[in-house]
């Protein structure tokens, strides 16, 4: 966790340097554009879906003393990875300036040509992510998180290199350029720990091994679930290109603060969950694994629901912390505080799928989160449609209802996948969890009218505001009783 927060701080500075030297303009949305198709093949055929299927079955090699089958396996993801993504990547090349014509009509011709250039470019970077993430599976199924923790560092540095050093002369192509710089970074600082673990790579592909086919079978359907996810993404962008120019980036700064307290809580416990859970399920602790989930979802809740106040409340004077200098002006602000303010209500519900899909996954059960995940994507669609014309017609940035769409699906997602698991667990939530929800939600209101009392008319209150709220919940949780605090309180004290 404390890597994911040093990650997300370095892309907090990311943001802020590029947001410094291109702002919310017309360059920006054909580099966000180019992102999505690279972005769409690495996650669906290598990404979530392929560490997913393979550490469950990696684990079970691990958990045998088996070292050779593992290793024999991990050999055939790779090779097996590299000949898919790169035919992949290679054809995406291609026909690139097809996609983007029929993608996004609405750019101008400029616009298309850049995204176009760009999206070729940042297609080498898919390639390196995909052995990257096998790579991940195998040190994170060792109980290894330090190194794949790290990776996403490097990552933000190569791309902070791109924007500072090379963005003065070659615009948006110099931060691609970082882009791959960093992606290949991402791979090269986990090698040591392969070699650690002492890694017997193999030039096989595996293609009638059982293992490899067991992995595939696991991976299918959650590729089709990350499709649905990916759609979604695609989806917004189309629509956010028919907009004023900026609300592509402007849709793209607030999903992205709106992830960093979403990445440094959920994603980092999921990762260290997840592993944890496949192996209890392979020695049949079922028990154990019920009491681990429920402990991890209290604790998310008791983190992510001031960060979503927070957020909503205190939204304009971090956007104009973190971003308001250079090209990024007060309406740039403006339209992003839209885009977070509505992102931010589906935080809690982003949080929670992320360790409700991977207790599904740990329980080799990658068909329930895909149909969810489907029938979410349908449902973020139609509104996404529905509630932009709708903002429009009632005089609100029409992108900010792009944003709502996609926070009210995520949290029907997070209903129905808890609603599924609790008898797939027989049983999801401790003793006390209730009356510990409500203590949550009072020391999350004391917040609340905390910060609304302050003024934020400078940028040292808005600092100041941000310390205050956290503080203010933490202290009425303290009081409260809550165990969270209690128990952070002894270990910080140790």
């Amino acid at each position: 966790m404390a890597l994911f927060i040093v990650s997300r701080a370095l892309g907090l500075f990311r943001e802020m340097v590029i947001a410094y030297q291109f702002g919310t303009t017309a360059e920006m949305d054909a580099y966000l554009a180019a992102f999505r198709v690279p972005d769409f093949l690495f996650y669906v055929v290598s990404g979530g879906a392929l560490g997913s299927a393979f550490i469950p079955v990696f684990t079970g090699h691990l958990t045998r003393q088996d070292m050779s089958g593992a290793w024999r396996l991990a050999s055939a993801v790779i090779n097996t990875v590299l000949i898919v993504l790169g035919l992949l990547c290679l054809l995406m090349a291609i026909f690139a300036p097809t996609l983007v014509s029929n993608l996004y009509p609405y750019l101008s011709l400029a616009q298309q040509s850049l995204t176009i250039e760009l999206m070729r470019w940042m297609l080498i970077s898919t390639v390196i992510f995909g052995v990257s993430g096998v790579a991940m599976g195998i040190l994170n199924a060792h109980q290894h998180f330090l190194l794949p923790a790290l990776a996403p560092v490097i990552y933000n540095v190569g791309i902070i290199f791109g924007a500072l050093f090379l963005g003065e002369t070659w615009g948006v192509r110099g931060l691609t350029v970082g882009v791959v710089l960093g992606a290949l970074g991402h791979l090269l600082v986990q090698i040591p720990g392969l070699i650690h673990h002492q890694m017997d790579y193999q030039p096989v592909f595996g293609w009638r091994d059982d293992n490899l086919h067991e992995v595939l079978r696991l991976m299918l359907p959650r590729m089709v679930g990350i499709a649905a996810v990916q759609i979604n993404f695609m989806v917004t962008a189309i629509l956010a290109t028919q907009l004023t120019t900026g609300s592509l980036t402007a849709l793209n700064y607030g999903w992205i603060v709106m992830l960093l307290p979403q990445g440094v809580i959920a994603q980092s416990v999921a990762t260290a969950l997840f592993p944890t859970l496949s192996a209890l399920v392979s020695q049949g602790k079922r028990a154990e694994m019920r009491h681990i989930f429920g402990t991890t979802l209290q604790s998310l809740l008791f983190l992510t629901l001031p960060a979503t106040a927070g957020l909503v409340i205190w939204g304009r004077p971090i956007i104009r912390i973190l971003f308001e200098r250079g090209e990024f002006d007060a309406h740039s602000t403006e339209a992003t505080v839209w885009a977070l303010t509505f992102f931010s209500v589906g935080l809690v519900g982003h949080a929670v799928v992320e360790i409700a899909t991977r207790a599904f996954y740990a329980l080799k059960n990658t068909k329930t989160p895909v149909i969810v995940a489907i029938v979410t994507m349908i449902i973020n669609v139609m509104l996404s449609i529905v509630l932009m014309r709708g903002f429009a017609m009632w005089g609100y940035p029409a992108h900010a209802g792009l944003a709502l769409a996609n926070s009210i699906a995520v949290m029907l997602e997070m209903v129905v996948l808890l609603w599924l698991l609790n008898p797939e667990m027989g049983g999801l939530v401790r003793a006390g969890f209730g009356s510990a929800l409500t203590k949550m939600s009072l020391a999350t209101v004391g917040m609340v009218v905390t910060l609304l009392l302050l003024p934020a008319t400078t940028w040292w209150l808005d600092i100041f505001g941000v310390i205050l709220g956290g503080g203010v919940y933490f202290v009425l949780a303290y009081l409260l009783g809550l165990k969270e605090i209690r128990g952070l309180r002894k270990k910080l004290a140790r």
